[in-house]
């Protein structure tokens, strides 16, 4: 089989995967410009454009306020993740703390569902002032996502060269030191891409954020999804509005990162 018949096959198999992933936004499009009759028939092309889903979703819900309170919550709790666990992966990994139990424990952690944890992390932010509020929401996050974080930023840990932080030590630099001069740069990949990978798990959860806020100034995008609930009938359209307009502070920050968040996890495979 000469070059040119490869590449083609090459090419093809390439376009089918690229369709697989992108044909969800593509049909999420389609039945956004449906109206409720044309999306009940089950047809995949609208038989006519119906442009009003686009307002309606914005007139209907607050999409906007819960677009921005994703964005903030998300955004503060990936930042409190990797201030505790930059440190704390970097102390336990390096030298051993708690012995085989401690990184064993930490990872259990995140085997439990989240909703054994409901009623304990209510009654503490209520008792803290701090239920209904986007910073308490941002702490659950951030205290939720930790297990994740020191498993993706362990090995990063792992492959990080004794001798520069040994020659740091010899040079006068105390803890802090070695880790802010050494270790965060040496880790810049990793914590970047660690950053976002806790990013896209709080943006996108639901069960703490409706649990945790009652008001539209505080719940996040999931959670104003679910208020697309007609008398009688789900809006569909609006709600694929809803979705597309959700879905695409991901992809910018997945395009503008994209050599960092590569970068970071293939460092992360390398042994």
């Amino acid at each position: 089989m000469s070059d040119v018949a490869l590449n083609r096959i090459r090419t093809g198999l390439m376009g089918l995967v690229m369709l697989f992933f992108i044909f969800p936004m593509i049909f999420m499009f389609m039945v956004s410009l449906k109206s409720q009759s044309d999306i009940a028939s089950g047809g995949f092309f609208p038989e006519q454009l119906f442009w009003q889903n686009y307002p309606d979703a914005f007139g209907s819900v607050a999409v906007a306020t819960f677009l921005r309170n994703s964005i903030i919550v998300a955004t503060v709790g990936a930042l409190i993740t990797l201030l505790i666990a930059v440190p704390a992966t970097h102390t336990i990994v390096r030298h051993q703390v708690g012995g085989k139990f401690l990184p064993a424990f930490i990872l259990a952690t995140y085997v439990a569902p989240p909703i054994v944890a409901l009623l304990p992390l209510f009654f503490l932010l209520r008792s803290t002032g701090l239920i209904n509020t986007s910073i308490g929401l941002a702490i659950v996050y951030g205290v939720m996502n930790l297990p994740v974080a020191f498993w993706l930023l362990s090995s990063f840990v792992r492959h990080l060269p004794v001798d520069f932080e040994e020659a740091a030590r010899i040079d006068g630099a105390g803890h802090l030191g070695v880790l802010r001069h050494i270790v965060v740069p040496l880790m810049l990949p990793g914590i970047i891409s660690t950053g976002i990978i806790c990013m896209i798990l709080g943006y996108n959860e639901f069960l703490l954020a409706s649990f945790f806020t009652r008001s539209e100034a505080t719940q996040t995008l999931p959670v104003g999804l679910s208020l697309f609930q007609g008398d009688r009938q789900l809006r569909f359209g609006q709600m694929a509005v809803a979705s597309l307009v959700g879905i695409i502070p991901l992809y910018f920050l997945a395009a503008f990162f994209q050599r960092w968040l590569i970068r970071g996890l293939t460092t992360g495979g390398v042994r």
